[in-house]
């Protein structure tokens, strides 16, 4: 098969010009959005081109510690801004965040690399920096839902929590409701997505192997490996995030902090 077809330069940024319709919309209903939408495609092209010439050298070099460390840097990204859009505290739940992060992703990593497809090195950067960071970005939206659906509703319903409780429940068994809620609002949308996905349209990954002259069979069994390992990491990501940040986000009477909260104008 034919090699992927290059995109120069100035056809990329023309190519840009198809941005003008969303934004006349945009313009035309008065929605106050034009400016955000150009500054947020603006830094997107910026990062994205950063990271193309980053990677090559990176990929080039294939450094063990520099991949790890490239890694580490996307994981401590990732868990910056899932709490920051949660509303959460970054001094309390930063760490506790950034470690489910790091080790839903190590144990998922593990299992696809080098087991599924036995790499003689899961640190190769080809492989290790492009699927751990689809991982995580395809993970950050997850937990983002699942800790805002959790802790806000655990303040909302906090008379729901300490009656379980006060019948005799154990913290873990009060805290079952809103995990369960959590859970399903996180992940709902992920499930329908994943029910359809390939029947009508092709993933990006698997669109991209196949214009880079892959065999589309070879580029299907990379997809649903690469879904159902998203899918783990993401439902790991979410328990374990929620598991550790439970440790710090409660007093020693088992209610919930309020200084978890960023804005801190949560009431009783």
């Amino acid at each position: 098969m034919n090699a992927v077809l290059d995109i120069q330069y100035f056809r990329l940024f023309a190519g840009m010009a198809l941005m003008l319709i969303p934004l006349f919309i945009l313009w035309y209903y008065k929605t106050g959005l034009v400016k955000a939408t150009i500054i947020a495609v603006l830094r997107m092209v910026a990062q994205l081109l950063l990271v193309g010439l980053y990677l090559e050298y990176i990929f080039k070099l294939n450094s063990l510690w520099i991949n790890i460390g490239w890694v580490l840097a996307m994981a401590l990204i990732g868990a910056y801004t899932i709490v920051q859009r949660s509303g959460l505290n970054y001094k309390i739940l930063l760490i506790p965040v950034l470690l489910s992060g790091l080790i839903s992703i190590t144990l998922t990593d593990a299992y696809f690399l080098g087991f599924v497809i036995k790499l003689h090195n899961i640190f190769d950067a080809r492989y290790f920096i492009p699927i751990t960071g689809m991982m995580m970005g395809n993970t950050i939206k997850n937990v983002v839902i699942a800790l805002d659906a959790y802790y806000n509703r655990l303040d909302e319903e906090q008379n729901l929590y300490r009656w379980h409780l006060a019948n005799g429940a154990t913290q873990q068994e009060a805290l079952q409701p809103f995990m369960r809620d959590a859970l399903k609002r996180a992940f709902n949308p992920m499930i329908a997505n994943t029910a359809i996905m390939g029947l009508i349209s092709l993933p990006g990954v698997m669109t991209g192997q196949i214009l880079g002259g892959s065999d589309p069979n070879i580029a299907v069994k990379y997809q649903i490996m690469l879904l159902i390992t998203i899918f783990t990491s993401a439902i790991l990501n979410v328990v374990l995030t929620i598991l550790f940040t439970n440790r710090v986000a409660f007093d020693k009477y088992h209610n919930i902090k309020k200084n978890i909260f960023r804005n801190n104008t949560k009431k009783n």
